[in-house]
């Protein structure tokens, strides 16, 4: 067999690079919101199952959060159910809310645990209701009302916001050298289940780990400016100003404000990066130039 050198060469020079990342970031937590075409695409759901097998094999901690909103959407059609969305959240009532059960905490969460496995990892899935993980208060949504004299409040069902955190079975998995998987499911004061956002979930869960770094996938190849030039390498008070004068809007500014809150609450730095990358976390994470939007905490 004949050694193809400059292959070789390029084999080491990415290994050269990975090694001070990997050295600074062992036995550091990484929180990574999994969502997006990368959920979707098999050779994109393979990369990213390697991705955090290596993670976790170099010595770092993943935590993945997962979403699966085109998978809740996609069973309530073939049940004959309507979607509805208020001012972006699905309205879920009771019968909605097991699908999202059914969906999330089911048939995602245990696909994404199994192609890790396969992948030579070994993932343990988890929704917030297993070991009291996730505890959810309603969320409530208003809209103006000129006829009331006042905000008219819009109750969109089973659908919450993170009230805490007990880390205490991921703190568990973790160091039984474990990958956490997370679908967003909470539980009220009222017994009852609620969905959570995805993005808002893998905030508090970096938050309250004390993560290194939250990464967040999308399908988009980061916050750009007006000339779709990527922006990077963002402290906490630019990126406010971006928010100021409208460059950051619409679907982009909830993830941004997500990533914002985590860092100014003590996670060292947050990535919005684009999942239809092969292999993009590697590629945020081990090499100089990175990829996508980084946020810091300064």
């Amino acid at each position: 067999m004949t050694l193809n050198v400059e292959a070789a060469m390029n084999v080491a020079k990415v290994l050269t690079e990975a090694l001070p990342y990997i050295q600074r970031f062992i036995g550091r937590t990484m929180v990574i919101k999994y969502g997006g075409n990368a959920m979707v695409d098999e050779r994109l759901k393979t990369g990213f199952a390697r991705d955090v097998v290596l993670m976790k094999t170099v010595g770092m901690n993943p935590v993945v959060v997962h979403g699966g909103g085109p998978q809740i959407g996609d069973l309530l059609k073939r049940i004959g159910k309507q979607s509805e969305f208020v001012q972006g959240m699905r309205v879920t009532d009771r019968e909605t809310m097991d699908v999202v059960e059914m969906v999330l905490g089911g048939q995602v969460n245990k696909d994404i645990v199994n192609l890790i496995n396969r992948c030579g990892g070994r993932a343990v899935g988890l929704t917030g209701k297993d070991g009291d993980l996730i505890r959810a208060r309603k969320m409530t949504l208003t809209r103006n009302a000129p006829e009331l004299n006042a905000p008219e409040i819009i109750d969109i069902g089973h659908v919450g916001e993170v009230a805490s955190i007990d880390t205490g079975v991921v703190d568990m998995l973790v160091h039984g050298d474990f990958i956490p998987v997370i679908a967003p499911i909470g539980v009220g004061e009222d017994g009852l289940s609620y969905n959570i956002n995805a993005d808002l979930v893998a905030g508090r869960m970096a938050e309250v780990l004390g993560a290194e770094k939250l990464i967040l996938l999308t399908n988009a190849p980061g916050l750009m400016d007006a000339e779709g030039k990527v922006l990077t390498g963002l402290s906490t008070s630019r990126v406010n100003e971006l928010i100021a004068d409208g460059t950051i809007h619409g679907g982009m500014l909830p993830k941004i404000r997500c990533a914002l809150e985590a860092v100014q609450s003590g996670v060292r730095s947050a990535h919005i990066i684009d999942g239809r990358v092969e292999h993009s976390v590697l590629l945020e994470v081990f090499t100089d130039e990175g990829i996508g939007t980084l946020i810091q905490g300064r």
